[in-house]
């Protein structure tokens, strides 16, 4: 018996329209169908939890951002603040404050990382002006 979709086809059409919109056109994404995890993730995570109509998703953003920082995901904060910023969600300056905020819950010795990520995603929309 052949494996069918953990998400049915609008559900998961819903969650990558949403993935596009927080982490732009360029990522790769797995075709419905041939990855649970991926369904699973596009249908809920992206289908349902970021489509929540209670806080804009500039909010969302910045709670992820902390929860990422915390957990020295620096890569994916990279991407989270790179498309902050092409959404117009965050300034560069803004970006930078949310760095100052974090340091301190990050750690210090941490912080390199997360000072780096941050400027170079601001380095790149910047040179993409």
């Amino acid at each position: 018996m052949p494996n069918r979709p953990r998400v049915d086809a609008d559900r998961y059409a819903e969650g990558v329209a949403k993935y596009r919109e927080i982490y732009g056109p360029d990522l790769p994404l797995a075709e419905h169908g041939s990855s649970d995890f991926f369904d699973l993730m596009m249908g809920h995570l992206f289908g349902e939890v970021w489509t929540g109509d209670a806080l804009p998703v500039a909010t969302r953003r910045l709670l992820v951002m902390g929860v990422l920082a915390a957990q020295h995901e620096f890569e994916t904060l990279g991407i989270q603040f790179s498309n902050a910023l092409r959404t117009g969600e965050l300034t560069a300056d803004q970006v930078r404050e949310v760095v100052i905020q974090l340091i301190p819950y990050v750690g210090y010795p941490s912080s390199g990382s997360l000072f780096r990520v941050s400027e170079t995603a601001i380095a790149s929309h910047e040179a993409a002006k």
